[in-house]
């Protein structure tokens, strides 16, 4: 799964002291002393990983914490490296809180410290909700993000991809939180350290300090700060491996490959684009989109997995002019069992607090603006998005080349790409293939399936909110877009008055009104668009290696503009060798080779670990 197991409580039970200063009342421990709080960070975290020496010269530099809490540490590490960091320096902070504050708590808490300011409202404009599992938020305009998991400590730390150039160990005392400080914490810790990464930590327990030397760190006490004698700095054995720039060239220029590529400039690559025609071309060109999570009751993964890529690709999204179109899609029960599976979905631990509502017909009715006798799942977090205002932008800052691939050639030194003629395209250090359904000619062995889809779509007709059942609606700024036919095994749809039938009749079935509405504008005002998705055997996407040096993102369905923004950064994390912004589990599940037979145990049960699918 991807989110860990929440407490039955998970709130830190946050106390004030009468000077301001922020208490837990669940661990008895302080997050900080208001009188020297920055100046102990600053002398036992910052100190004392060496920094900001140790990513002098490093185009990336990735901190792990143990212990978020008000954020402190981390706004502290930010406004460090604001002053001091390398023109296109990269910052990746890990963080694991278990307990979070809410972002007005957070708020209360680093008010205390008026020059930190500027760089607090960074973090609290960006500042996750509570729930489970791993939350990105991003500063791009510092060069850096924070992958937060809020969680047990052991499952994040297994979880994350890793390794880090330093480590802040700041749970609370060991006496009080001795879980933060376990035999197992450390292995963890150890195991997803690079050569040369420095640790600093408060407590001087013997404990930590021999579990801290058996996994391969040199440790020493340091004077501590205040009231605190000693503190601990710790570095493990050999140096930071040497950088090297990345040339990668992208396959595809519709979502997946503007995802993957904006990801890659992102993190200082050399990207080229190689596109047959234009960007969205393919699936991703019609005038709107929906983007709205895969809805699962029953596998925690696919539920996880979801919801962190929708948080993920909205906070992108609205970053982008003109990008959303309509916030909030209104899903519609089709069955009779959806009932009780929205019910279920709306109760999971995974969204923010109204992100899910379940409506009754009556309400239903009202945000249709004519009667339904369906209930419905309202998903705060989906948008309605254009195309046209994602694409070009993710595109901007590669280079692009025109030109069909025939054919994908490994060489010593990474891959070439090859047109329809013969001719050598472009050759790259790695490969990204992203081109949706086009992506099986080019590799024939990956296990996809097409599904053409032809979508409709009037202008000057009043913008309709969004809604999905069977069908969809979607606004497009100047009118809507309804459909979508499912044509299963067509390769090369065209598109037909007959598939246009078939999408007035959907539309007809659940909002008669519209329905109306749409036939009775004029032929000038229509237009639609064929296209095919490329599918998978388990409705999940394909993400990751699929040779040594080509990695693959495709099978993404209708779901594209919702996972395809997070997919890419774990490509791109992969490639360039950052850590991932997605938990293990989410890579093993996505992996492209996981359909390939794998051994089994003794008792016949798939190793992978299987597990059910919608219900």
């Amino acid at each position: 799964m991807t989110a860990a197991p929440p407490p039955d409580d998970a709130s830190p039970q946050l106390l004030w002291a009468e000077d301001g200063s922020p208490r837990s009342g669940r661990f008895g421990d302080v997050y900080f002393s208001k009188d020297d709080g920055l100046a102990e960070t600053r002398a036992v975290f910052l100190q004392g990983c060496g920094l900001p020496d140790a990513w002098s010269g490093r185009s990336a530099f990735t901190v792990g914490e143990l212990g978020f809490g008000t954020g402190l540490n981390i706004v502290t590490l930010l406004d460090l490296w604001r002053r001091t960091r390398a023109d296109g320096a990269r910052l990746r902070v890990f963080s694991i809180e278990g307990f979070p504050l809410t972002r007005n708590e957070a708020a209360r808490a680093l008010a205390a410290w008026p020059e930190l300011a500027e760089t607090a409202a960074g973090v609290l404009d960006a500042w996750p909700a509570g729930t489970p599992g791993f939350h990105r938020l991003d500063l791009p305009q510092w060069g850096a993000t924070i992958d937060l998991a809020v969680g047990d400590a052991q499952w994040a730390l297994e979880q994350w991809s890793g390794p880090a150039d330093a480590w802040f160990l700041d749970g609370f005392s060991p006496a009080l939180n001795p879980g933060m400080w376990s035999p197992e914490i450390l292995a963890l810790v150890a195991a997803r350290s690079a050569p040369g990464t420095r640790l600093a930590t408060f407590t001087v327990a013997g404990a930590g300090r021999r579990g801290l030397t058996e996994h391969g760190f040199t440790v020493e006490k340091k004077p501590g700060h205040g009231r605190k004698r000693e503190r601990l700095e710790a570095r493990m054995a050999g140096e930071a491996p040497t950088e090297r720039p990345r040339h990668v060239a992208v396959i595809g220029a519709g979502i997946a490959g503007a995802a993957v590529v904006r990801a890659l400039i992102a993190e200082g690559a050399r990207v080229t684009v190689v596109e047959a025609e234009r960007a969205g071309a393919g699936a991703s060109g019609f005038p709107a989109s929906l983007v709205t999570p895969r809805l699962d009751a029953g596998d925690a993964f696919i539920a996880g997995f979801h919801a962190q890529a929708l948080e993920r690709a909205g906070s992108l999204y609205r970053a982008l002019p003109g990008a959303v179109v309509a916030e909030e899609v209104l899903q519609l029960e089709q069955a009779p069992r959806d009932a009780a599976r929205f019910d279920k979905i709306a109760a999971q631990p995974l969204w923010p607090e109204g992100a899910m509502q379940r409506l009754a017909p009556a309400a239903c009715s009202e945000r249709l603006g004519e009667p339904t006798t369906r209930g419905g799942l309202m998903m705060g977090q989906a948008l309605a998005v254009r195309s046209s205002a994602i694409l070009e932008p993710w595109l901007d800052g590669a280079e692009r080349i025109t030109g069909r691939a025939g054919e994908l050639e490994a060489t010593p030194s990474g891959w070439r790409v090859k047109g329809d003629d013969g001719a050598v395209l472009i050759e790259a250090d790695a490969l990204v293939l992203t081109a949706g359904w086009g992506s099986a000619r080019l590799a024939p062995d990956l296990p996809l399936s097409p599904v053409a889809g032809q979508a409709d779509w009037t202008r000057g007709a009043p913008p309709p909110r969004p809604v999905a059942w069977g069908g969809y609606v979607a606004p497009t700024g100047d009118g809507m877009l309804y459909g979508a036919t499912h044509d299963r095994g067509v390769e090369a749809p065209e598109a037909s008055d007959e598939a246009s039938a078939r999408n007035q009749a959907t539309l007809a079935g659940a909002l008669p009104a519209l329905a109306e509405i749409v036939r009775q504008t004029s032929d000038e005002t229509r237009g639609r668009r064929v296209a095919v998705r490329a599918t998978t055997p388990d409705r999940l996407p394909l993400c990751g290696a699929w040779r040594d040096g080509l990695h693959v993102l495709t099978g993404l369905g209708s779901r594209g503009f919702c996972v395809a923004p997070l997919l890419g950064e774990h490509l791109s994390a992969t490639i360039m060798g950052r850590p991932s912004p997605l938990p293990a589990e989410a890579v093993r599940r996505l992996n492209p080779r996981r359909h390939e037979p794998q051994p089994t145990t003794p008792s016949g049960v798939d190793s992978k670990g299987s597990s059910p699918g919608d219900i």
